[in-house]
């Protein structure tokens, strides 16, 4: 009853240090700022912040796994934190790529443009095939990216089927995946979750993966080899044909 009740007490602690910290504080502080390097390192730190004033240990490991040359980083997606701890963990030289409804959020969808990230549109094969081929060319300039290619979420532990699209883009650019697993994130504020809850949290990196050409069956090669290396190391069940119970059966 005890712990319990402590649990209770510390996650209306932590949600509210993360209004104060992260949307109150340094969000107009990002949004202010006149450079994308300084709005990241601001994005950067008050996460890092907010979650070290909410006692949630935060550990990243494998940094020096990722190339230095443009890469695609490709992380499983467990909760509503998971873009903002990816944003604490990585260097700044990645963009998010993020689902293109985000850029209308009242207030956040501003300070996510502030940030630089690139919004991905999968509504029209025309407008995708448009930004496919956009993405691509940036790759080959020199820019690198992150994304989650599950595109979703859910509360049971699994790691649902990947997207193919930012495999194609790799492989077609010719760049390099980064394996990422986070680990705890669901735990802290998972799918349906009404408030933050103490879990520590670990990010970890993985040595990059390429594909063997640039056609789409290579594509399909490298989803596969990227997504068993993160089964491997994270403890999700393989959720790849994954469909919803019954309604009104899910917790």
């Amino acid at each position: 009853m005890l712990l319990n009740l402590l649990r209770k007490l510390h996650g209306f602690y932590s949600t509210l240090m993360f209004v104060v910290v992260v949307l109150l504080l340094f969000c107009p502080l990002l949004i202010a700022a006149p450079t994308l390097p300084l709005r990241r390192a601001i994005g950067r730190f008050s996460v890092r912040a907010w979650l070290a004033l909410s006692f949630i240990p935060f550990r990243v490991r494998g940094l020096d796994h990722l190339p230095a040359e443009p890469t695609l980083v490709i992380c499983n997606h467990a909760s509503y934190l998971d873009g903002l701890l990816l944003t604490a963990a990585l260097p700044a030289r990645f963009t998010f790529l993020v689902q293109h409804g985000a850029a209308d959020w009242p207030y956040v969808g501003l300070a996510i443009r502030r940030m630089g990230c690139s919004f991905v549109n999968r509504s029209s094969p025309r407008v995708a095939a448009k930004a496919t081929k956009a993405l691509i060319d940036r790759i080959k300039a020199g820019e690198s990216f992150a994304i989650f290619p599950e595109g979703t979420f859910r509360a049971e532990p699994l790691m649902l089927k990947f997207q193919s699209g930012a495999f194609v883009i790799a492989a077609r650019a010719a760049a390099k995946v980064a394996p990422v697993v986070i680990r705890g994130s669901r735990a802290v504020l998972g799918e349906g979750a009404k408030r933050v809850s103490w879990a520590a949290i670990e990010i970890e990196c993985f040595p990059a993966l390429e594909a063997s050409d640039d056609s789409r069956a290579a594509a399909d090669a490298l989803s596969a080899q990227a997504r068993a290396v993160m089964l491997a190391n994270s403890a999700d069940g393989d959720g790849g044909d994954w469909t919803p119970p019954p309604f009104g059966t899910r917790s």
